[in-house]
C-alpha cells in the first residue's frame, strides 16, 4: 500500500513556490516546516523523486517530507524537467537551482542554510548522489536563478539509486533499437555511442575531498546497488564518512510503500 502521512498543525505547508523559470516554464516545489514560533532555523532536505528520469512527480514524496518535517526538518519536494522534456544534463540544472532556491530564502522559511541535504529514491537517488558529488562545479550549475548562491550540500541520501551508469546493468540493456532504456532517453545517445555522458552523469567518478557524507539506503535488489561498494572504497580512501542500510526482501520502490 502507498505510504500515507496526513497532514498535521505540527507542519506547515507551503506549496507551489515556484523556484525557477526557462521562459513560460516555471519550475515548483512544495516545502514542509515545523510549525511553532521561535524555532531555530531547520536542517534543509531536498527530496527528489524517482521514476527512470522520464515519468513520476515530487506529489509521491509528500509524505517522506511530511514526516522528516514533523521531526524538525525543512524538507522540499521538487519537480524538474524529465526526459520527455528535456534531456540530460537539464534535470542537474533544474535540482542545483532548487538547492539555490533553498538558500535564497532561508531566512524566510526558517531553514539552515549551512546544513541541506539531498535526498532521492531510485532516479532521484542517482540524481542525488550527482548533486552532492559536484558541488559547485559550474560546468553542472546551469543557468537558472539565484546564481550567487551556492548549491553545494551537506549530504546525501541515497536510497537504491545506481552512481556508475556504465555498470552492465544499465549500459548494457540496449540490445533492441525498438526498445530503448532509460538511460538512452536520458542521454539520448547509448553507452556505446555516447560513454562520455553515461561516464559524466556517474557520482562515482566524481569522488573527490570535497564530497560530503553519504548515507545508501537498499533494497534487496543487486541491480540497484551499482558503483556503491566501488563508491564507498574511494569515499573511505579519502577519510570521508559513508553508511549502508539494505532492508532484506524488499522490492525496488520500498521507501513509498
Amino acid at each position: 500500500m502507498p505510504a500515507n502521512v496526513p497532514a498535521s498543525p505540527a507542519v506547515l505547508e507551503h506549496e507551489n513556490l515556484v523556484y525557477t523559470a526557462y521562459g513560460y516554464r516555471h519550475l515548483a516545489l512544495d516545502l514542509f516546516t515545523p510549525a511553532g514560533e521561535g524555532n531555530a532555523p531547520s536542517p534543509g532536505v531536498m527530496i527528489i523523486h524517482g521514476g527512470g528520469w522520464r515519468s513520476g512527480n515530487r506529489k509521491m514524496e509528500i509524505p517522506m517530507a511530511r514526516a522528516l518535517a514533523a521531526r524538525g526538518f525543512a524538507a522540499a519536494v521538487v519537480e524538474y524537467r524529465l526526459s520527455t522534456e528535456a534531456q540530460y544534463p537539464a534535470g542537474v540544472y533544474d535540482l542545483k537551482a532548487a538547492i539555490r532556491w533553498m538558500r535564497a530564502h532561508a531566512g524566510e522559511y526558517g531553514i539552515d542554510s549551512s546544513r541541506i541535504a539531498v535526498m532521492g529514491g531510485s532516479a532521484g537517488g542517482t540524481l542525488a548522489a550527482l548533486l552532492g558529488t559536484t558541488g559547485d562545479r559550474k560546468e553542472f550549475e546551469g543557468a537558472g536563478t539565484h546564481a550567487r548562491h551556492s548549491s553545494a550540500v551537506q549530504a546525501i541520501i541515497d536510497i537504491d539509486g545506481v552512481v556508475d551508469f556504465t555498470d552492465s546493468s544499465e549500459s548494457g540493456k540496449d540490445t533492441d533499437p525498438a526498445r530503448p532504456s532509460a538511460g538512452k532517453l536520458l542521454f539520448g545517445s547509448t553507452y556505446r555511442d555516447r560513454p562520455d555522458l553515461w561516464k559524466e552523469a556517474s557520482a562515482l567518478n566524481h569522488v573527490s575531498a570535497l564530497t560530503p557524507p553519504i548515507m545508501f539506503v537498499n533494497s534487496s535488489l543487486d541491480r540497484f546497488h551499482a558503483g556503491r561498494d566501488q563508491m564507498i572504497a574511494r569515499l573511505n580512501t579519502l577519510g570521508i564518512y559513508s553508511e549502508v542500510h539494505a532492508i532484506p526482501n524488499t522490492p525496488h520502490p520500498f521507501w513509498l510503500m
